[in-house]
Protein backbone atom coordinates (compact mmCIF):
# COMPACT_ATOMS: atom_id res chain seq x y z
CA UNK A 1 0.00 0.00 0.00
CA UNK A 2 1.26 3.28 -1.06
CA UNK A 3 1.75 6.28 1.80
CA UNK A 4 2.16 9.70 2.97
CA UNK A 5 6.27 10.46 2.89
CA UNK A 6 7.38 12.77 5.95
CA UNK A 7 10.04 15.04 4.56
CA UNK A 8 12.49 17.87 6.35
CA UNK A 9 11.61 20.83 4.47
CA UNK A 10 14.98 21.98 5.66
CA UNK A 11 16.81 19.36 3.80
CA UNK A 12 14.45 17.85 1.72
CA UNK A 13 15.30 14.18 3.10
CA UNK A 14 12.50 11.71 3.68
CA UNK A 15 12.22 9.49 6.59
CA UNK A 16 9.30 7.87 6.98
CA UNK A 17 5.83 7.25 5.75
CA UNK A 18 2.24 6.99 6.75
CA UNK A 19 0.24 4.04 4.59
CA UNK A 20 -2.51 5.48 2.89
CA UNK A 21 -5.95 4.34 3.93
CA UNK A 22 -7.56 1.24 2.45
CA UNK A 23 -10.93 1.21 1.04
CA UNK A 24 -12.14 -1.05 3.87
CA UNK A 25 -10.86 0.83 6.63
CA UNK A 26 -12.13 4.14 5.64
CA UNK A 27 -15.68 2.29 5.48
CA UNK A 28 -15.16 1.12 8.77
CA UNK A 29 -14.23 4.37 9.95
CA UNK A 30 -17.41 5.99 8.56
CA UNK A 31 -19.44 3.26 10.30
CA UNK A 32 -17.92 4.13 13.73
CA UNK A 33 -18.34 8.08 12.84
CA UNK A 34 -22.33 6.81 12.02
CA UNK A 35 -22.66 4.99 14.74
CA UNK A 36 -21.28 7.58 17.30
CA UNK A 37 -23.82 10.56 15.86
CA UNK A 38 -26.71 9.81 18.17
CA UNK A 39 -24.91 9.82 21.00
CA UNK A 40 -22.83 13.13 19.83
CA UNK A 41 -25.87 14.68 18.85
CA UNK A 42 -27.66 14.15 21.95
CA UNK A 43 -26.05 14.70 24.73
CA UNK A 44 -25.92 17.92 26.56
CA UNK A 45 -23.40 20.56 25.36
CA UNK A 46 -21.47 20.42 28.78
CA UNK A 47 -20.93 16.86 28.04
CA UNK A 48 -19.31 17.80 24.71
CA UNK A 49 -17.64 20.05 26.44
CA UNK A 50 -16.09 17.41 28.89
CA UNK A 51 -14.81 15.52 25.76
CA UNK A 52 -13.02 18.56 23.84
CA UNK A 53 -11.68 19.66 27.57
CA UNK A 54 -9.86 16.33 28.14
CA UNK A 55 -8.53 16.53 23.88
CA UNK A 56 -7.22 19.78 25.03
CA UNK A 57 -5.43 19.04 27.85
CA UNK A 58 -4.10 16.24 26.68
CA UNK A 59 -2.97 17.93 23.36
CA UNK A 60 -0.99 20.58 26.10
CA UNK A 61 0.34 17.62 28.19
CA UNK A 62 2.60 16.37 24.77
CA UNK A 63 3.22 19.43 23.68
CA UNK A 64 6.95 19.01 23.73
CA UNK A 65 6.91 15.62 21.82
CA UNK A 66 3.97 17.30 19.42
CA UNK A 67 5.95 20.25 18.55
CA UNK A 68 9.60 18.01 17.89
CA UNK A 69 7.41 15.76 15.27
CA UNK A 70 5.76 18.88 13.69
CA UNK A 71 8.99 21.29 13.27
CA UNK A 72 11.11 18.44 11.87
CA UNK A 73 7.86 17.81 8.96
CA UNK A 74 7.32 21.90 8.74
CA UNK A 75 9.65 23.88 9.34
CA UNK A 76 8.12 26.46 11.28
CA UNK A 77 9.83 26.67 14.60
CA UNK A 78 9.86 25.54 18.13
CA UNK A 79 8.62 29.01 19.23
CA UNK A 80 5.68 29.12 16.27
CA UNK A 81 4.38 25.52 17.47
CA UNK A 82 4.19 25.68 20.83
CA UNK A 83 2.04 28.48 20.58
CA UNK A 84 0.02 27.21 17.38
CA UNK A 85 -0.46 23.81 20.44
CA UNK A 86 -1.58 26.45 22.67
CA UNK A 87 -4.11 28.16 19.96
CA UNK A 88 -5.12 25.16 19.12
CA UNK A 89 -5.93 23.93 22.52
CA UNK A 90 -7.90 27.25 23.60
CA UNK A 91 -9.66 26.72 20.42
CA UNK A 92 -11.24 23.53 21.33
CA UNK A 93 -12.17 25.13 24.88
CA UNK A 94 -13.60 27.92 23.18
CA UNK A 95 -15.77 26.07 20.93
CA UNK A 96 -16.80 24.50 23.81
CA UNK A 97 -18.32 27.27 25.62
CA UNK A 98 -19.97 28.36 22.49
CA UNK A 99 -21.77 24.94 22.28
CA UNK A 100 -22.43 25.28 26.38
CA UNK A 101 -24.27 28.74 25.86
CA UNK A 102 -26.42 27.49 23.24
CA UNK A 103 -27.47 30.60 21.22
CA UNK A 104 -26.19 28.63 17.62
CA UNK A 105 -29.18 26.45 18.57
CA UNK A 106 -31.02 29.13 17.63
CA UNK A 107 -34.26 27.80 19.53
CA UNK A 108 -37.61 29.48 19.39
CA UNK A 109 -41.17 28.43 20.76
CA UNK A 110 -44.14 29.46 19.74
CA UNK A 111 -46.73 28.56 21.91
CA UNK A 112 -50.05 26.77 20.82
CA UNK A 113 -52.92 29.51 20.46
CA UNK A 114 -56.65 29.24 19.40
CA UNK A 115 -55.29 30.11 15.81
CA UNK A 116 -52.16 28.73 15.24
CA UNK A 117 -50.34 25.13 16.43
CA UNK A 118 -47.19 24.69 18.56
CA UNK A 119 -44.32 24.92 16.72
CA UNK A 120 -40.82 24.59 18.14
CA UNK A 121 -37.89 25.21 16.30
CA UNK A 122 -34.11 23.98 16.68
CA UNK A 123 -30.32 23.64 14.72
CA UNK A 124 -30.21 19.83 14.51
CA UNK A 125 -26.17 18.80 14.02
CA UNK A 126 -26.19 17.17 10.34
CA UNK A 127 -24.55 14.21 10.57
CA UNK A 128 -20.79 12.74 10.61
CA UNK A 129 -18.85 15.38 8.40
CA UNK A 130 -15.72 14.96 6.50
CA UNK A 131 -12.77 17.59 7.90
CA UNK A 132 -9.59 18.49 5.40
CA UNK A 133 -6.27 19.41 7.49
CA UNK A 134 -4.50 22.51 6.26
CA UNK A 135 -0.81 22.53 5.41
CA UNK A 136 0.06 25.81 6.51
CA UNK A 137 -1.30 25.43 10.07
CA UNK A 138 -0.41 21.56 11.13
CA UNK A 139 -2.53 22.33 14.60
CA UNK A 140 -4.71 25.20 14.48
CA UNK A 141 -6.37 24.29 11.43
CA UNK A 142 -5.55 20.41 11.07
CA UNK A 143 -6.50 17.20 12.99
CA UNK A 144 -8.14 18.77 15.95
CA UNK A 145 -8.39 22.11 14.40
CA UNK A 146 -10.91 25.04 13.91
CA UNK A 147 -13.14 22.70 11.78
CA UNK A 148 -12.64 19.63 13.71
CA UNK A 149 -13.44 21.74 16.89
CA UNK A 150 -16.69 23.39 16.11
CA UNK A 151 -18.16 20.25 14.50
CA UNK A 152 -17.67 18.37 17.59
CA UNK A 153 -18.81 21.38 19.67
CA UNK A 154 -21.86 21.20 17.17
CA UNK A 155 -22.75 17.40 17.98
CA UNK A 156 -21.13 16.29 15.10
CA UNK A 157 -18.27 13.30 14.88
CA UNK A 158 -15.98 13.85 12.43
CA UNK A 159 -13.78 11.89 9.98
CA UNK A 160 -10.50 13.91 9.43
CA UNK A 161 -8.67 13.74 6.17
CA UNK A 162 -4.54 14.15 6.94
CA UNK A 163 -2.35 16.95 5.04
CA UNK A 164 0.36 15.08 3.10
CA UNK A 165 2.55 17.66 4.67
CA UNK A 166 2.84 16.52 7.79
CA UNK A 167 1.51 12.60 7.98
CA UNK A 168 3.58 12.11 11.71
CA UNK A 169 2.70 15.13 13.10
CA UNK A 170 -1.26 14.40 12.27
CA UNK A 171 -0.90 10.98 13.75
CA UNK A 172 0.91 11.57 17.06
CA UNK A 173 -2.55 14.50 17.34
CA UNK A 174 -4.57 12.76 16.68
CA UNK A 175 -3.79 9.30 18.86
CA UNK A 176 -3.33 11.63 21.71
CA UNK A 177 -6.22 14.10 21.03
CA UNK A 178 -8.86 10.85 20.37
CA UNK A 179 -7.38 9.22 23.69
CA UNK A 180 -7.89 11.30 26.20
CA UNK A 181 -11.46 12.46 24.53
CA UNK A 182 -12.52 8.77 24.43
CA UNK A 183 -11.32 8.26 28.26
CA UNK A 184 -13.44 11.50 28.95
CA UNK A 185 -16.75 9.11 27.73
CA UNK A 186 -16.85 10.44 23.99
CA UNK A 187 -17.68 7.54 21.73
CA UNK A 188 -14.55 6.13 19.68
CA UNK A 189 -16.44 7.05 16.66
CA UNK A 190 -16.06 11.18 17.50
CA UNK A 191 -13.15 11.31 15.17
CA UNK A 192 -11.33 9.25 12.93
CA UNK A 193 -7.80 9.82 10.80
CA UNK A 194 -7.67 8.63 7.16
CA UNK A 195 -4.81 9.52 4.98
CA UNK A 196 -4.19 9.86 0.71
CA UNK A 197 -6.14 11.54 -1.68
CA UNK A 198 -8.13 8.79 -2.57
CA UNK A 199 -9.37 8.51 0.67
CA UNK A 200 -10.28 11.90 0.45
CA UNK A 201 -12.01 11.63 -2.43
CA UNK A 202 -13.82 8.82 -0.86
CA UNK A 203 -14.81 11.26 1.92
CA UNK A 204 -16.65 13.27 0.16
CA UNK A 205 -18.73 10.82 -2.01
CA UNK A 206 -19.67 8.47 0.96
CA UNK A 207 -23.38 9.08 1.41
CA UNK A 208 -23.11 8.56 5.35
CA UNK A 209 -20.97 12.19 5.78
CA UNK A 210 -23.29 15.32 5.56
CA UNK A 211 -21.02 18.13 5.62
CA UNK A 212 -17.11 18.84 4.36
CA UNK A 213 -15.25 21.62 5.81
CA UNK A 214 -11.93 22.35 4.14
CA UNK A 215 -9.28 24.72 4.41
CA UNK A 216 -6.88 24.64 1.69
CA UNK A 217 -6.36 26.11 -2.00
CA UNK A 218 -8.57 27.17 -4.75
CA UNK A 219 -7.95 24.23 -6.94
CA UNK A 220 -8.15 21.71 -3.86
CA UNK A 221 -11.45 23.64 -2.91
CA UNK A 222 -13.09 23.97 -5.73
CA UNK A 223 -12.49 20.04 -6.70
CA UNK A 224 -14.27 18.98 -3.39
CA UNK A 225 -17.03 21.37 -4.35
CA UNK A 226 -17.38 19.46 -7.60
CA UNK A 227 -17.67 16.57 -6.23
CA UNK A 228 -20.41 16.86 -3.72
CA UNK A 229 -22.45 18.31 -6.13
CA UNK A 230 -22.08 15.26 -8.38
CA UNK A 231 -23.41 13.19 -5.56
CA UNK A 232 -26.71 11.89 -5.59
CA UNK A 233 -27.66 13.75 -2.59
CA UNK A 234 -25.68 17.31 -2.47
CA UNK A 235 -23.95 18.22 0.88
CA UNK A 236 -22.90 21.62 1.75
CA UNK A 237 -18.86 21.76 1.79
CA UNK A 238 -17.02 24.97 3.51
CA UNK A 239 -13.64 25.61 1.77
CA UNK A 240 -12.01 28.41 3.29
CA UNK A 241 -9.69 29.12 -0.09
CA UNK A 242 -8.22 32.20 -0.02
CA UNK A 243 -7.32 34.88 -2.58
CA UNK A 244 -5.31 37.97 -2.62
CA UNK A 245 -6.13 39.96 0.53
CA UNK A 246 -5.68 43.68 -0.35
CA UNK A 247 -4.53 46.39 1.26
CA UNK A 248 -5.06 49.77 0.46
CA UNK A 249 -3.14 53.60 1.53
CA UNK A 250 -5.14 56.26 1.17
CA UNK A 251 -3.42 59.05 0.65
CA UNK A 252 -3.63 60.92 4.05
CA UNK A 253 -2.18 57.87 5.32
CA UNK A 254 0.92 57.79 3.15
CA UNK A 255 2.57 60.43 5.36
CA UNK A 256 3.22 57.69 7.10
CA UNK A 257 4.47 55.31 4.44
CA UNK A 258 7.86 54.51 6.28
CA UNK A 259 5.67 52.26 9.11
CA UNK A 260 3.68 50.66 6.47
CA UNK A 261 6.54 49.44 4.43
CA UNK A 262 8.07 48.16 7.61
CA UNK A 263 4.66 46.74 8.39
CA UNK A 264 3.81 45.26 5.12
CA UNK A 265 7.01 42.90 4.48
CA UNK A 266 6.29 41.60 8.32
CA UNK A 267 3.42 40.62 7.04
CA UNK A 268 3.51 39.31 3.87
CA UNK A 269 6.61 37.45 4.81
CA UNK A 270 5.40 36.03 7.81
CA UNK A 271 5.50 32.20 8.38
CA UNK A 272 7.19 32.45 4.80
CA UNK A 273 4.10 33.98 3.46
CA UNK A 274 1.76 30.64 4.31
CA UNK A 275 -1.00 32.33 5.79
CA UNK A 276 -4.44 32.23 3.50
CA UNK A 277 -4.26 36.06 5.11
CA UNK A 278 -1.15 36.88 3.48
CA UNK A 279 -1.46 40.62 2.46
CA UNK A 280 -0.84 39.95 -1.46
CA UNK A 281 -1.50 43.38 -3.15
CA UNK A 282 -0.83 47.02 -2.09
CA UNK A 283 -2.91 50.16 -3.58
CA UNK A 284 -0.30 53.14 -2.67
CA UNK A 285 -0.70 56.76 -3.83
CA UNK A 286 2.02 57.65 -6.12
CA UNK A 287 4.46 60.30 -5.17
CA UNK A 288 5.41 58.73 -1.52
CA UNK A 289 8.42 56.47 -2.65
CA UNK A 290 6.19 53.83 -1.46
CA UNK A 291 7.85 51.05 -3.95
CA UNK A 292 11.25 51.65 -2.90
CA UNK A 293 10.67 51.79 1.10
CA UNK A 294 8.90 48.56 0.43
CA UNK A 295 11.97 47.35 -1.31
CA UNK A 296 14.10 48.62 1.33
CA UNK A 297 12.07 47.48 3.85
CA UNK A 298 12.07 43.89 2.43
CA UNK A 299 16.37 43.77 1.61
CA UNK A 300 16.80 44.79 5.76
CA UNK A 301 14.51 42.25 6.85
CA UNK A 302 15.98 39.53 4.57
CA UNK A 303 13.86 36.66 5.33
CA UNK A 304 14.96 33.18 3.93
CA UNK A 305 11.67 31.33 3.71
CA UNK A 306 11.45 27.47 3.98
CA UNK A 307 8.34 26.52 2.70
CA UNK A 308 6.09 23.29 4.11
CA UNK A 309 6.70 21.29 0.50
CA UNK A 310 8.72 21.10 -2.22
CA UNK A 311 5.70 21.74 -4.16
CA UNK A 312 4.60 24.72 -2.53
CA UNK A 313 8.22 25.94 -3.41
CA UNK A 314 8.26 25.24 -6.76
CA UNK A 315 4.77 26.96 -6.89
CA UNK A 316 6.27 29.81 -5.83
CA UNK A 317 8.83 30.45 -8.88
CA UNK A 318 5.97 29.66 -11.50
CA UNK A 319 3.79 32.03 -9.96
CA UNK A 320 6.40 35.17 -9.58
CA UNK A 321 7.23 34.00 -13.47
CA UNK A 322 3.69 34.39 -13.93
CA UNK A 323 2.94 37.16 -12.51
CA UNK A 324 5.72 38.74 -14.63
CA UNK A 325 4.34 37.14 -17.68
CA UNK A 326 0.94 39.29 -16.83
CA UNK A 327 2.56 42.46 -16.59
CA UNK A 328 4.71 42.83 -13.07
CA UNK A 329 8.46 43.25 -12.75
CA UNK A 330 10.43 42.30 -9.66
CA UNK A 331 11.84 45.32 -7.55
CA UNK A 332 13.21 43.35 -4.74
CA UNK A 333 14.03 39.88 -4.36
CA UNK A 334 16.18 37.89 -1.44
CA UNK A 335 18.33 35.17 -2.16
CA UNK A 336 17.06 31.08 -1.30
CA UNK A 337 19.53 29.26 0.60
CA UNK A 338 18.86 26.27 -1.81
CA UNK A 339 18.76 23.84 0.89
CA UNK A 340 15.72 21.87 0.87
CA UNK A 341 12.19 23.42 0.17
CA UNK A 342 14.10 27.09 0.32
CA UNK A 343 12.32 29.99 -1.35
CA UNK A 344 13.45 33.63 -2.53
CA UNK A 345 11.08 36.21 -1.12
CA UNK A 346 9.70 38.54 -3.81
CA UNK A 347 8.22 42.01 -4.24
CA UNK A 348 6.77 43.15 -7.74
CA UNK A 349 5.48 45.99 -9.07
CA UNK A 350 2.67 46.68 -11.66
CA UNK A 351 0.65 49.72 -13.18
CA UNK A 352 -2.49 50.31 -12.05
CA UNK A 353 -3.92 49.49 -15.24
CA UNK A 354 -3.21 46.05 -15.25
CA UNK A 355 -5.51 45.57 -12.74
CA UNK A 356 -8.22 44.32 -14.63
CA UNK A 357 -10.27 40.93 -14.04
CA UNK A 358 -9.18 37.80 -15.40
CA UNK A 359 -5.46 38.87 -14.62
CA UNK A 360 -3.30 36.96 -12.61
CA UNK A 361 -1.97 39.62 -10.88
CA UNK A 362 -5.00 39.60 -8.94
CA UNK A 363 -4.70 35.78 -8.09
CA UNK A 364 -3.10 34.69 -5.40
CA UNK A 365 0.93 33.57 -5.22
CA UNK A 366 0.79 31.22 -1.69
CA UNK A 367 4.27 31.93 -0.35
CA UNK A 368 6.08 35.54 0.69
CA UNK A 369 5.54 37.28 -2.78
CA UNK A 370 3.55 40.85 -3.03
CA UNK A 371 2.92 43.12 -5.22
CA UNK A 372 2.57 46.78 -5.32
CA UNK A 373 0.43 49.39 -7.50
CA UNK A 374 0.76 53.44 -7.12
CA UNK A 375 -2.49 54.49 -8.49
CA UNK A 376 -2.53 58.42 -9.46
CA UNK A 377 -6.28 59.23 -8.07
CA UNK A 378 -8.61 57.74 -5.44
CA UNK A 379 -10.95 56.96 -8.12
CA UNK A 380 -8.02 54.77 -9.41
CA UNK A 381 -7.94 53.26 -6.21
CA UNK A 382 -11.96 52.43 -6.48
CA UNK A 383 -11.40 50.92 -10.17
CA UNK A 384 -9.02 48.55 -9.00
CA UNK A 385 -10.89 47.45 -5.48
CA UNK A 386 -13.88 46.30 -7.77
CA UNK A 387 -11.86 44.56 -10.28
CA UNK A 388 -10.34 42.30 -7.05
CA UNK A 389 -11.60 38.67 -6.36
CA UNK A 390 -13.46 38.11 -3.17
CA UNK A 391 -11.11 37.74 -0.36
CA UNK A 392 -10.89 36.53 3.21
CA UNK A 393 -9.66 40.04 4.68
CA UNK A 394 -8.43 43.50 3.52
CA UNK A 395 -6.66 46.15 5.35
CA UNK A 396 -7.29 49.74 4.91
CA UNK A 397 -4.29 52.61 5.92
CA UNK A 398 -5.75 55.71 7.10
CA UNK A 399 -5.09 58.88 8.50
CA UNK A 400 -6.75 60.70 11.61
CA UNK A 401 -10.23 62.24 10.33
CA UNK A 402 -9.14 60.81 7.06
CA UNK A 403 -12.14 62.15 4.15
CA UNK A 404 -11.10 59.21 1.87
CA UNK A 405 -11.37 56.20 4.57
CA UNK A 406 -15.39 56.03 4.05
CA UNK A 407 -14.97 55.61 0.07
CA UNK A 408 -12.08 53.18 0.02
CA UNK A 409 -14.11 51.23 3.03
CA UNK A 410 -17.62 51.12 1.38
CA UNK A 411 -15.67 49.72 -1.66
CA UNK A 412 -14.15 47.47 0.14
CA UNK A 413 -16.28 45.81 2.47
CA UNK A 414 -18.21 43.65 -0.56
CA UNK A 415 -15.08 42.16 -1.09
CA UNK A 416 -13.64 40.94 1.64
CA UNK A 417 -14.94 39.01 5.18
CA UNK A 418 -13.02 40.83 7.76
CA UNK A 419 -11.80 44.61 7.04
CA UNK A 420 -9.08 45.69 9.20
CA UNK A 421 -8.30 49.64 9.80
CA UNK A 422 -4.28 50.67 10.46
CA UNK A 423 -3.63 46.77 10.97
CA UNK A 424 -2.12 43.66 8.88
CA UNK A 425 -4.34 40.57 8.17
CA UNK A 426 -2.22 38.02 9.63
CA UNK A 427 -3.34 36.72 12.32
CA UNK A 428 -7.29 35.38 13.04
CA UNK A 429 -8.05 35.32 16.93
CA UNK A 430 -10.75 32.78 17.79
CA UNK A 431 -13.32 35.32 19.33
CA UNK A 432 -17.25 35.47 19.35
CA UNK A 433 -17.64 38.42 16.84
CA UNK A 434 -14.39 36.45 14.47
CA UNK A 435 -15.33 36.42 10.72
CA UNK A 436 -13.19 33.91 8.82
CA UNK A 437 -14.73 33.58 5.27
CA UNK A 438 -15.41 35.52 2.17
CA UNK A 439 -16.94 36.45 -0.80
CA UNK A 440 -16.34 33.58 -3.76
CA UNK A 441 -13.92 32.31 -4.37
CA UNK A 442 -12.18 33.01 -1.41
CA UNK A 443 -14.79 30.64 0.33
CA UNK A 444 -17.34 28.39 -1.20
CA UNK A 445 -20.01 29.61 1.07
CA UNK A 446 -19.85 33.42 2.33
CA UNK A 447 -21.95 33.49 4.71
CA UNK A 448 -20.07 31.27 7.22
CA UNK A 449 -17.01 31.65 9.06
CA UNK A 450 -13.99 28.67 10.00
CA UNK A 451 -12.96 30.65 12.78
CA UNK A 452 -14.84 32.02 15.68
CA UNK A 453 -18.15 31.69 17.48
CA UNK A 454 -20.18 31.17 14.43
CA UNK A 455 -18.27 28.57 13.14
CA UNK A 456 -21.00 25.79 15.06
CA UNK A 457 -23.54 27.28 12.70
CA UNK A 458 -22.03 25.25 9.38
CA UNK A 459 -22.37 22.05 11.12
CA UNK A 460 -26.51 22.37 11.71
CA UNK A 461 -29.90 22.60 9.79
CA UNK A 462 -32.93 23.76 11.33
CA UNK A 463 -35.67 22.25 11.62
CA UNK A 464 -38.93 22.93 13.10
CA UNK A 465 -41.53 20.72 15.20
CA UNK A 466 -44.86 21.39 15.04
CA UNK A 467 -47.62 19.90 17.14
CA UNK A 468 -45.07 17.98 18.86
CA UNK A 469 -46.02 16.43 22.50
CA UNK A 470 -43.55 17.69 24.97
CA UNK A 471 -42.48 13.68 25.72
CA UNK A 472 -40.94 13.70 22.13
CA UNK A 473 -39.41 17.30 21.87
CA UNK A 474 -35.85 17.06 21.77
CA UNK A 475 -34.19 18.42 25.31
CA UNK A 476 -33.60 22.26 23.90
CA UNK A 477 -37.52 22.49 23.40
CA UNK A 478 -38.83 21.20 26.57
CA UNK A 479 -40.70 23.47 29.44
CA UNK A 480 -38.14 22.81 31.80
CA UNK A 481 -35.37 24.01 29.24
CA UNK A 482 -33.14 20.98 30.64
CA UNK A 483 -29.90 22.82 29.01
CA UNK A 484 -30.57 26.10 30.22
CA UNK A 485 -30.05 27.70 26.95
CA UNK A 486 -31.28 31.17 25.69
CA UNK A 487 -34.48 31.00 23.56
CA UNK A 488 -37.34 33.13 22.02
CA UNK A 489 -40.41 32.13 23.37
CA UNK A 490 -43.90 33.05 22.18
CA UNK A 491 -41.60 36.42 20.76
CA UNK A 492 -40.01 36.84 23.74
CA UNK A 493 -35.84 36.57 24.24
CA UNK A 494 -35.69 34.29 27.80
CA UNK A 495 -32.31 33.87 28.81
CA UNK A 496 -31.93 31.30 31.23
CA UNK A 497 -30.23 31.90 34.71
CA UNK A 498 -27.06 29.29 34.94
CA UNK A 499 -26.27 30.93 38.82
Amino acid sequence: MSGDLSFDPRSGAAAASVAHTSADELEELVALAVAAASDVRDVSPIVRRSWLDAGAAAMEENAQELVRIADWETALGSSRLNGEVARAAGQMRFYAEVAVDGAYLGAVIDQATPTTPFIGRLNVPLGPVAVFGASNFPFAFSVFGNDTASAIAAGCPVVIKAHPAHPLTSQRTFEVVHAAMVAAGAPVGIASLVFGYGSGVSLVKHPDVAAVAFTGSQTGGMSLWKLANERDVVIPVYAEMGTVNPVVVTPAAASDIATIAQGFVQSFTLGSGQFCTKPGLMLVPRGCNATKLVAEALEDAYPQPVMLTEGIANAVATGVGELQDAGATIVAETSSTGAGWSTAAVLLAASVDVLQRGNRVLEECFGPVAVIVEYDRLDDAVAAIGSLQGALAGSIMIAEDDPDARTILAHLAPKVGRIIVNDWPTGVAFTWAQEHGGPWPATSNPKTTSVGAAALDRFVRPVAYQGVPEALLPEPLLAGNPWSIPRRVSGTLEVADRS
